[in-house]
């Protein structure tokens, strides 16, 4: 009876350790082929479940050392700074091509890789940035005369570039850093007939001021002038003829005690003391 056993249980052992076996190498496999990977600092990664939900977007992989099932994917995303330059041809309002450079410096916001990742994936600089940089540069600049452009609201419109873009991209899961136009070029004709304009005001300018210096001075002069007939004619009002009887009576009696006075008459023009010889 027990002999006869032996052979089930010898089986029975026999499928049980099979069945360990193949777990372990099961495992073995799995976790041969399983993915280690280690996010830099910089970067995010997004995971795509593909047995279980697909992309997960609520759950963003920093930094650091990561296993994942060798069946899921791991998007990884470089989030920080881009710089972005475009070149184009546009029209300004008159109708003239104006030739743009333009600078954008963006990054993805950091807890909206899975969104991001669904709706542009990893082109999104090209495909999203891109595209919003050449639709909002002519936009704006389309609204402009090409001498605006080339001195007096450059800055404005750079401004107006960055707000209209900020709005877009935002709602697309992008940060936008700056906006900066490196270089606007016209054509030779038009931008020699501009720089003519600006130096033509410029000397207009230069003229004007030195009109309105001349003025000043003259207004000083003519103030100046004034005051001193002012003044005069204060003093004449008050040298009357006792006082200056008197100031002559001083003058005689200093001159009287210089020892070149010789005789000195009392009673002379004017009631006034009268030397009549000197040494």
């Amino acid at each position: 009876m027990s002999e006869s056993r032996n052979p089930s249980n010898r089986q029975g052992k026999l499928v049980t350790s099979g069945i360990v076996v193949f777990i372990i190498l099961l495992l073995v496999v799995i976790f041969s082929n399983a993915t280690f990977l280690t996010i830099d600092a910089g970067f995010r990664g997004v995971l795509f479940k593909t047995f279980s939900g697909g992309l997960d977007k609520e759950n963003i992989y920093t930094p650091g050392f990561h296993i994942i099932a060798p069946w899921n994917t791991m998007h990884i995303y470089d989030v920080r700074e881009k710089q972005i330059e475009e070149a184009m041809m546009i029209l300004s309002s008159n109708g003239l091509n104006i030739q743009v450079e333009v600078t954008v410096r963006v990054n993805p916001q950091y807890t909206k890789i899975g969104d991001l990742h669904d709706k542009f994936g990893q082109t999104y600089l090209k495909s999203l940035v891109s595209a919003e940089v050449r639709s909002s540069v002519r936009k704006i600049i389309g609204r402009f005369q090409p001498e605006e452009l080339y001195s007096t609201r450059r800055d404005e419109v750079q401004d107006l570039i960055q707000k209209d873009m900020e709005t877009n991209l935002s709602n697309n899961y992008i940060d936008l850093r700056a906006v900066l136009i490196r270089d606007i070029q016209l054509p030779d004709k038009v931008r020699d007939a501009i720089e003519a304009k600006i130096e033509a005001e410029q000397s207009a300018l230069k003229y004007e001021f030195i009109l309105a210096q001349e003025r000043k001075e003259a207004e000083r002069k003519v103030i100046e002038a004034q005051a001193k007939a002012d003044a005069n004619q204060i003093l004449n009002a008050s040298l009357t003829d006792k006082i200056l009887r008197d100031k002559g009576i001083e003058a005689t009696l200093t001159l009287a005690s210089s020892p070149n006075s010789k005789v000195i008459v009392v009673g002379g023009e004017g009631g006034l003391p009268l030397i009549l010889g000197q040494n």
